[in-house]
């Protein structure tokens, strides 16, 4: 029998005593004794708590998540009408929400998840999508934004009981998981993030969904492959489906969870007892449920997307050609069939920026210093080229009239000119290196019908010819409008003409680089092109004509790509100063907040900034977090310490996840090239907090009840005056700048300063 000396085991004399104090406590008896009696070298990496409660502390702890969730609703609906006018971001999402609405295409640097809830949430209140949503305007009379901004606080209120359940999933202590669900629930950047037409609660929402999802995985990992992990590891793929379609950041705490899951995968593989066909069927289940389902699940949405926005927008210019041809009340207007030589065309690029063919007066700042040739997604004269015979042909300088008088249609390997419509010059490439891309050959416009030379001169190849919307199929040697695909290579060398995918510098306009490149093979699209517009006087124009369906896959991938090089040009101003703008190192110690409306004295103001209990402290846990594992695992590397696979974990899941998701979401914005803004740090909050929850836990763990009462008595006072002091942060600043002058703790705070409105 072992002693109570031990440490192992408790006698049952202070058992009895001990169930009898545990309804004053509301602790578990047995646990918290032996976390009470267990060796100090133990206690880093044993489990913080036990997941087993009697039914009466687990209806208290119920109770207390509802009364926090409660007052999480409370604080993010109290007089969230209280500005009627448009806040910040609720310009651009408030805008996206309606044309769901209206049904008209719209382009935006995220996926569609949240706009559409946006969208729903304007549905839900009776919004007929006819507000423009333009910043600082007042709200009409007939627009219920007080329901719109209602329900997008509904996903930041959830996220209160959600941060409770994954901290107690992690085997936090009770004391220290109210601290948890109090910090989310008090934090003044999701408070007030919540109360408007925003993606940042959405994307919080769905951050903390997934943790949570993983902290029950975690709690399951003894009772893999049973019906109830299954049902958890596709609520994780889902809740990572869902993350990735409302913001790209969504990839962060999806790497996040294949962190754990190939940490669990390594492990399972060292099991000498597990077979490996069984192994096998564990890398099949977390495949398919973590990497294919939340796939499928993204491309579900932008289905969805694309079916609810049949109509012509703003966004077309972000499409191929096909996509914006079906749309209804398309721009692309009816248009002869044929091509011909003295027509007048555009063309646009099948690569990863379909955007036309290109030029204006503008030169290269160095190579050839001749007029620049670019892709530009937008309808503009400038996009307009002629049709002309090649130079080698003999006809190049011959008079207009010859394509009225002898009409010769476009066709499959014929040599061709072609002519920019305004500058007069010739689409011309030569052995001068491309500006952005390395190792292609610069294209330009240059000369004219009487100067130039024979690398003016380009060969047309047919690549692929659709059939129109009526099934019927076209000339195949012929060059049409829409329906068929072709390649321009040069004459003299060889290259063929291409879109990148990359943009020019300021110089160029942000706009796509041209060049001329060798491609890898035939189906590589950026060497891909079709005629959009064609116009010529001489030809008859074809009313009947439908064009083909176009293919999902192609949508889904040519709209990806336009997002990821809107994402690429939010690249900061140099020349202009972005006064709500901010840097990474700024955002853990609250160095300034941001404006989110204009900032006269009539105006109820709102700053957003993380509440300084929150941010302060869980940035302070963070290198304490580092020096306290490092030292663990010296005395592990010293054997003073044992730590064996469950230890591990337990250290793993309950600090080793939190830091690590807190790394995830922060450090990529330091080498990002987009301009970035405190919003960008509420993800890495939440596991900022996550972190300070384990060090609380740990530093109090062999503490007496009575030191644990006031410590965590003095946290959740701090946490909540913290809140009530800086509450008109978040709840609204309807009185004059001066009035809060003494909520301006650091003078980088410009709360006061009303300089710039």
């Amino acid at each position: 029998m072992v002693s109570k000396s031990s440490g192992f085991l408790p006698n049952s004399s202070d058992l009895r005593l001990r169930e009898r104090k545990a309804q004053f406590d509301g602790t578990e008896v047995l646990e918290d004794f032996l976390r009470d009696n267990e060796p100090v070298e133990d206690k880093l990496v044993k489990p913080l708590k036990s997941s087993i409660f009697s039914n009466r502390n687990h209806r208290f702890h119920t109770y207390v998540c509802l009364l926090l969730t409660l007052v999480s609703f409370v604080l993010r609906f109290y007089k969230i009408d209280r500005s009627n006018i448009v806040v910040w971001d609720e310009a651009h999402f408030g805008k996206f929400g309606s044309y769901y609405l209206k049904h008209e295409f719209y382009h935006d640097v995220h996926p569609p998840l949240g706009k559409m809830l946006i969208g729903l949430g304007e549905y839900l209140a009776g919004f007929d999508g006819n507000f423009d949503f333009s910043s600082n305007s007042s709200y009409p009379d007939e627009v219920n934004f007080k329901i719109m901004r209602q329900f997008n606080a509904i996903f930041s209120s959830l996220c209160t009981p959600l941060a409770f359940y994954a901290a107690r999933n992690l085997n936090f202590s009770m004391p220290t998981v109210y601290l948890v669900a109090l910090m989310v629930c008090f934090e003044h950047s999701y408070i007030v993030l919540g109360k408007f037409v925003l993606l940042d609660s959405m994307l919080l929402f769905f951050t903390v969904l997934t943790f949570y999802c993983l902290s029950q995985l975690y709690r399951l990992r003894e009772c893999q492959l049973t019906v109830k992990w299954l049902a958890w590891i596709l609520a994780t793929g889902f809740s990572i489906g869902c993350v990735c379609s409302v913001k790209w950041v969504g990839l962060l705490i999806t790497a996040l969870v294949g962190i754990y899951t190939v940490s669990e995968l390594y492990c399972l593989h060292c099991d000498r007892s597990l077979s490996k066909t069984k192994y096998l069927g564990h890398w099949i289940v977390r495949i398919s449920a973590l990497i294919v389902f939340p796939l499928i699940l993204y491309m579900v949405f932008f289905k969805i997307h694309f079916t609810l926005l049949y109509k012509t927008g703003t966004g077309d210019s972000s499409t191929h050609s096909l996509f914006q041809a079906n749309l209804e009340g398309a721009q692309i207007k009816p248009s002869p069939r044929d091509i011909a030589f003295g027509s007048c065309i555009s063309l646009r690029s099948h690569g990863l920026s379909p955007g036309l063919l290109h030029s204006h007066p503008q030169t290269y700042p160095d190579g050839s210093n001749q007029r620049q040739v670019t892709g530009y997604s937008y309808r503009d004269g400038n996009n307009n080229w002629i049709v002309k015979y090649s130079r080698s042909s003999g006809k190049a300088s011959a008079e207009e009239r010859v394509y009225s008088d002898n009409i010769l249609f476009l066709k499959d390997g014929d040599l061709l000119r072609l002519v920019h419509e305004k500058t007069k010059n010739n689409l011309h490439t030569h052995q001068i290196p491309s500006h952005v891309s390395k190792g292609h050959y610069e294209v330009s416009g240059y000369g004219n019908d009487a100067v130039g030379d024979l690398k003016d001169d380009w060969i047309i190849e047919v690549v692929e010819q659709l059939p129109t919307g009526n099934n019927t199929m076209e000339n195949k040697a012929l060059i049409h409008p829409l329906t068929t695909s072709f390649r321009l290579r040069n004459k003299e060398l060889g290259c063929y003409l291409a879109a990148t995918g990359l943009s020019y510098p300021g110089w160029g306009y942000n706009q796509a680089e041209i060049v001329c490149k060798y491609p890898w093979n035939q189906r590589d699209k950026s060497t891909w092109w079709n005629v959009e517009d064609h116009i010529n006087s001489n030809l008859h124009i074809d009313q009947t004509f439908t064009p083909p369906p176009t293919k999902f896959w192609t949508d889904f991938v040519v709209i990806n790509f336009a997002m990821a090089a809107s994402n690429n040009a939010l690249i900061p101003d140099l020349d202009k100063y972005d006064r709500i703008a901010s840097e990474p190192w700024e955002w853990p110690i609250l160095y300034k907040g941001l404006r989110m409306c204009n900032w006269n004295d009539k105006t109820v103001k709102y700053y957003l900034l993380g509440s300084p209990f929150n941010t302060w402290l869980s940035t302070a846990a963070l290198p304490i977090l580092l020096i306290l594992v490092s030292m663990e695992l010296f005395r592990y590397q010293r054997q003073s310490l044992q730590l064996n696979e469950k230890k591990a974990w337990n250290l793993f899941a309950c600090a080793g996840l939190s830091f690590i998701g807190w790394l995830l979401h922060y450090a990529p914005f330091f080498i990002m090239g987009r301009v970035t803004y405190i919003h960008h740090y509420v993800p890495a909050l939440f596991f900022a907090i996550m972190t300070f929850a384990y060090v609380v836990d740990f530093a109090l763990a062999n503490s007496n009840r009575y030191l644990k009462v006031v410590a965590y008595s003095s946290l959740y006072a701090g946490c909540t005056f913290t809140y009530w002091y800086f509450a008109p942060f978040c709840q609204g600043m309807p009185e004059p700048n001066l009035t809060y002058v003494n909520l301006e703790l650091l003078p980088s705070w410009d709360v006061t300063n009303a300089q710039y409105n």
